[in-house]
């Protein structure tokens, strides 16, 4: 039997490399994925390609792809100023790539465009769906219909411990002009990352747990690159946040930012800055109020004092003509000897009063100092006040003791 001729490897590799630089239909296509790790060696870039199985989530399709030198330089230009944020994995990408293959390190991608478009409206679409889920389970609403309190002043604020965005709130809230007494609690969170959503549910979770009596819930983020603010397009978040039982505030970001957040939340503002300045316009619209209805409370007392005081000049004008009258009046009706008997029990109850008198007058002067003094008590003074223990007399302190006749000066010796 014949030994069958073989090839190395190397030229096994070498003959699937030129096939492969040969199909055109596998050079320069667009192809859809899902990047995921994503790294940067110099100027070059490397990263995974995945397609994956849209019900379960799952890899179907794998691949290494390489960006080279400037073309990276440029694609992730173009790329940050269409979306905000630089290329980065677990974002769903359109490149255009060519297949090639190295007799060492085998297949890859060798991408020389990127599609930015493709990945704003993915983007998107994935929002609008989850738009769509929160409506059909009827709980998109559920927060922006909560009332708020007329003063919301005890506030739970979720933000990363340090953060600036968080240093300005406080500051704005502290320092507002109408003297607004505010009290906040910070519930630390990540506001960035993968760990962004199940951090800030977490955060939510104490809110409620710590038992206190919050008016409200403030998220605040500083600003930054859009890809930066996609960890917030998150179901399971944004369905905390619409069934929570206190209104939230969400100040994320820029003016121009907008995430899930922010359709389901009771109040969306532009920046934590904003945030602080809400919740200080809403305390100073309640300290208006309470200005209007001080203001006329003061005109209805004044008015009815005005009437009232119309009304007591009235009477008292007309008191002594009435008095006069109902004597005369009770002279007529009561003969001489009911008022012999009138002025008897008068004359009686001023003799008893008189009496009275005479015996409060009797036991004030018996209680009296001078009275005292008379019995033989004495009264010592330092300085001209009363001592209680001889640690008030320093040496060389005059000391005067008054007796029932006269005063004796002594002096402490030293």
């Amino acid at each position: 039997m014949m030994e069958p001729q073989a090839i190395s490897l190397l030229e096994l590799n070498r003959r699937v490399s030129s096939v492969l630089a040969s199909a055109t239909d596998i050079n320069n296509v667009w192809v859809v994925a899902e990047t995921s790790d994503l790294r940067c060696s110099g100027p070059h870039c490397y990263l995974e390609l995945i397609d994956k199985n849209p019900d379960t989530g799952s890899p179907v399709a794998r691949a290494r792809a390489t960006i080279w030198g400037v073309r990276y330089a440029y694609i992730n230009n173009v790329f940050r100023r269409a979306t905000g944020s630089p290329l980065a994995s677990g974002i769903k990408v359109m490149v255009k790539a060519s297949v090639s293959f190295h007799p060492v390190y085998g297949l890859s991608l060798n991408i020389t465009d990127v599609n930015p478009e493709y990945t704003l409206g993915d983007l998107l679409r994935r929002r609008r769906e989850m738009i769509a889920r929160l409506t059909a389970e009827g709980i998109i609403d559920m927060n922006r219909s909560i009332a708020w309190p007329e003063v919301a002043s005890n506030i739970a604020v979720i933000s990363a411990a340090g953060a600036a965005g968080y240093g300005d709130f406080i500051n704005q809230l502290y320092t507002n002009r109408y003297c607004l007494r505010f009290t906040t609690r910070l519930f630390p969170a990540v506001l960035q990352g993968e760990n962004t959503a199940p951090s800030i549910i977490s955060a939510l979770q104490q809110v409620i747990d710590s038992g206190e009596s919050f008016d409200c819930v403030v998220i605040i983020r500083g600003g930054g690159a859009t890809g930066d603010l996609a960890s917030f397009d998150n179901y399971e978040l944004a369905a905390n946040i619409a069934m929570f039982p206190l209104p939230v505030i969400i100040g994320i970001g820029h003016e121009r930012d907008v995430t899930l957040l922010d359709y389901v939340a009771n109040m969306r503002v532009k920046t934590p800055t904003a945030a602080a300045e809400w919740l200080i316009a809403h305390g100073a619209k309640a300290l208006e109020r309470l200005g209007s209805i001080g203001n006329n409370i003061l005109e209805a007392v004044s008015a009815r004092l005005n009437r009232e005081h119309r009304r007591l000049s009235t009477v008292t004008g007309q008191l002594p003509l009435l008095a006069q009258g109902v004597i005369t009046r009770n002279a007529m009706l009561v003969g001489p000897k009911a008022e012999q008997q009138m002025i008897y029990d008068i004359g009686l109850r001023l003799k008893h009063r008189a009496e009275r008198l005479d015996a409060l007058r009797q036991m004030i002067e018996d209680l009296s100092p001078e009275a005292t003094l008379r019995r033989g008590f004495s009264i010592t003074r330092v300085d001209g006040h009363a001592m209680t223990s001889p640690g008030q007399a320093a040496p060389g302190s005059i000391i005067t003791t008054t007796l029932a006749q006269g005063e004796i000066i002594s002096i402490i010796p030293e």
